[in-house]
């Protein structure tokens, strides 16, 4: 089959490799779409991925074409997303429900092959199956839609607050659409991007600028999101975070970035920082969500491009061009 694969740090090709075997809890899904994300990037530049080379890709979703003998509730044909995170169930985090620290963590399109190809291999647990209504090549979105909803599980958001969010990437935008959706009484979206401030408007935002500085909040923020993973960001939003506030990592970022924190004013002003990690028991609530119509895969998805494409594909997200980039074998 055709595959994606990551071979060295900063090297991506598309090139032939072995058809996936399902083991005996195993299905094989023909994948329909596949989404870019900001992890693929880092696994391009070496980070994350144990070893290379590496098949990318863990937001996909497609039909179930091979099934192995224990699976049970899922049969060929079956039409399902794929939850990409892998648990050892035996450590110290998975015992305490926290699979998405598990010491010995593993995912689907970061250490094992993903699904940047035309077949992937998943556990028969780790799949849902999709409505008739949702259609399969739209599915891809549900795995970052599982990321925003951890989030959100994080910041037990309280009704009323108000909320700023820097990036207006696809994360961004997902994260905007739940905050309305759990209460908020403002959300607020700050991107140097003017497309993707376009796009959050259009979504409904409360305002939209350049930088926060156009934004008149002189108390600051009850809830401050990240969702860019840039260093200076970072730095600009710990700093927005009014009284009794909250502020979430939620961009990924790299392994070398630093940001400078004010220990008296967390303490005499009772701010907290914190972060979200991944999936962790939000990928069927995502699913739900999702069928729901929580998210307009019309507005999200920029761009579907053909699995020969994805080294170009990996380039255009770098650059910040368009949305959702999703590729179809």
């Amino acid at each position: 089959m055709k595959a994606a694969v990551i071979s060295a740090p900063g090297v991506v090709d598309v090139a032939s490799v072995d058809d996936p075997t399902p083991g005996p809890e195993d299905v094989v899904v023909e994948v329909a779409a596949c989404g870019l994300c900001g992890t693929d990037l880092h696994i391009l530049e070496g980070e994350f991925a144990p070893t290379l080379p590496i098949v990318p890709g863990h937001e996909f979703a497609g039909r179930i074409v091979a099934a192995g003998k224990g699976v049970v509730g899922l049969a060929v044909g079956d039409r399902v997303a794929v939850d990409p995170s892998l648990y050892c169930h035996a450590c110290h985090y998975c015992r305490q429900g926290r699979g998405n620290l598990c010491e010995r963590w593993n995912a689907i399109g970061v250490t094992r092959p993903g699904g940047a190809a035309e077949f992937a291999l998943a556990p028969a647990a780790n799949c849902v199956r999709l409505p008739d209504h949702v259609r399969t090549e739209d599915a891809a979105l549900i795995e970052p839609l599982s990321c925003a909803v951890r989030g959100y599980d994080v910041l037990r958001s309280r009704m009323g607050s108000r909320v700023l969010i820097y990036g207006s990437g696809t994360m961004g935008l997902m994260m905007l659409e739940l905050a309305k959706r759990t209460g908020a009484a403002s959300v607020d979206m700050v991107d140097l991007n003017p497309d993707r401030l376009a796009t959050a408007r259009q979504l409904g935002c409360s305002r939209a600028a350049a930088s926060p500085d156009e934004l008149e909040q002189p108390r600051g923020w009850d809830v401050v999101i990240d969702a860019t993973g840039n260093e200076r960001a970072i730095q600009d939003a710990l700093g927005r975070v009014g009284k009794g506030g909250t502020y979430l990592q939620f961009g990924v970022a790299d392994y070398a970035a630093r940001a400078t924190i004010d220990p008296y004013r967390i303490y005499n002003q009772e701010i907290t920082i914190t972060g979200s990690m991944a999936v962790l028991h939000s990928y069927e609530r995502a699913a739900d969500l999702f069928a729901a119509g929580v998210l307009d895969p019309e507005v999200f998805i920029s761009d579907r491009l053909p699995l020969t494409a994805y080294p170009e594909a990996l380039q255009q997200f770098r650059a910040g061009r368009g949305r959702k980039i999703l590729v179809t074998p």
